[in-house]
């Protein structure tokens, strides 16, 4: 059997597996392991075991239970509502203005979590109902909450950018910078909509009641205080790693700390907050790690395969495709596999053979971990099965159909298609900001 027919009935052969329910390191794992057997017998199985190994000395690993552990505490401590009522005062008198608050709530929650899991929890069970009770349109805002929720895997510090780091061997930290401009301008795009559309129909976003807007400057400025305060937060975090002084576990471990102590320091840390947050967090972690053990077990009897080349080979030399066209392909790829798998999942799924690829077509990997993050955002919002969707009607009041749902995401997918399409053309829009910092 020649290579390029083993790698597509291992491939085959782990989408057979995901598809009858088996967890995605199972499959992943299985797969490799058994390849190893078959093609090279008992001592097949020391080619995943040492792959898996280099996992227990990734240092940055450490960083990920950090990470999501800060996210928790500010999400379980209330410090969420915080920002959401600071924006609810502030952009209140603005037609649209609360949604435009809440995508700015997202970007901040974004920053705190770095999953897009968090962000639609608080934005569903905040934002959902106040913009609802405030007579906004219904569709409007559900597609608000899932595109802002969305942010939370391309703004670092992005969990989902430190995994594929660590599968593609890149540095995490130009990954994050690579992941600023992007994700602002999405979120830019957003707000630009919601305003414009709001402009033309006041009735999708009316202005806050003249009553509501009475408040005092005192009470603005504390709102603004309480708001500003997970900023200071990620600013503790990002500005000694970017300028050098920290590493990236120990600027995660910063983080980790001032977010229990802001936590400690207002009175929400009790018991169950601290309860919750190590079980979310050891939950978590413990998934993240299985799925990326799995991977580089996948992973290396691939490379041991040299099914890279092969498939290198097909596309080029006897498909004659560009190597643009073979990135269209993947990133259409990835839309397809967002309809029934997660973003780790899917990452984990591919990235033996498209990590390997994109650089051998010459394409930059920090550059292609954006486009991949940002495809990703795509996919989980593109019927009829992206994962945002399901999650949306699982946390949306009776009122919100799935219909509705499909009907809202619709323009932001749009938008989301004309970022994607914007840093596939314009490269420096995600490489600038590391270049810079990093003098690269």
């Amino acid at each position: 059997m020649s290579y390029e027919m083993i790698a597509i009935v291992m491939f085959s052969t782990m989408m057979v597996m995901l598809f009858t329910g088996q967890r995605v390191f199972g499959a992943i794992g299985f797969v490799g392991a058994a390849a190893g057997m078959m093609l090279w017998g008992v001592g097949g199985v020391d080619v995943p075991f040492s792959a898996a190994m280099k996992l227990m000395k990734w240092y940055p690993m450490l960083t990920l239970p950090m990470f999501i552990f800060m996210g928790y505490v500010l999400s379980e401590s209330k410090i969420a509502d915080d920002l959401y009522k600071m924006f609810h005062v502030w952009m209140g008198p603005v037609r649209g203005g609360l949604a435009i608050g809440t995508i700015g709530l997202m970007v901040l929650i974004s920053a705190m979590n770095g999953l897009s899991v968090a962000g639609m929890a608080i934005g569903a069970t905040i934002a959902l109902p106040e913009l609802l009770k405030r007579k906004y349109d219904k569709i409007m805002v559900t597609g608000v909450i899932q595109a802002g929720s969305s942010l939370g895997i391309l703004v670092p510090p992005s969990v989902v950018l430190v995994l594929y780091a660590m599968i593609a061997r890149q540095p995490v930290g130009q990954l994050w910078l690579a992941g600023v401009v992007p994700g602002l301008m999405m979120a830019a795009m957003f707000i630009i909509y919601i305003y414009i559309r709001c402009r033309i129909n006041p009735d999708l976003g009316p202005a806050l009641p003249e009553d509501e807007r009475n408040v005092s400057t005192a009470e603005k400025m504390r709102l603004l205080r309480a708001g500003v305060l997970p900023l200071v937060i990620f600013a503790s975090m990002m500005v000694p790693f970017v300028n050098g002084w920290t590493s990236l576990v120990e600027s995660s471990a910063i983080g980790a700390m001032a977010a229990f102590v802001a936590a400690v320091l207002k009175g929400r840390m009790t018991k169950e907050v601290f309860e919750t947050s190590v079980k979310q967090t050891l939950g978590i972690s413990c998934m993240f790690m299985w799925i990326i053990l799995a991977a580089l077990g996948f992973g290396a009897i691939f490379d041991g395969l040299g099914a890279v080349n092969a498939i290198k080979d097909l596309f080029t030399e006897q498909m004659h495709l560009s190597p643009w066209t073979i990135l269209i392909l993947m990133q259409l790829s990835f839309i397809v596999m967002g309809t029934f798998l997660d973003d780790t999942a899917m990452l984990v799924i591919v990235a033996p053979l498209y990590v390997p690829l994109v650089d051998q077509l010459g394409f930059d990997l920090i550059w292609y971990g954006v486009l991949y993050t940002i495809t990703t955002q795509i996919a989980y919002m593109t019927p009829p099965f992206g994962y945002n969707l399901f999650l949306m009607r699982a946390m949306a009041p009776p009122e919100i159909g799935l219909r509705d749902i499909y009907r809202s995401i619709v323009p932001f997918v749009m938008l989301m298609v004309l970022a994607l399409t914007l840093v596939m053309i314009i490269p420096d829009i995600a490489m600038w900001l590391p270049n810079s910092v990093y003098g690269n």
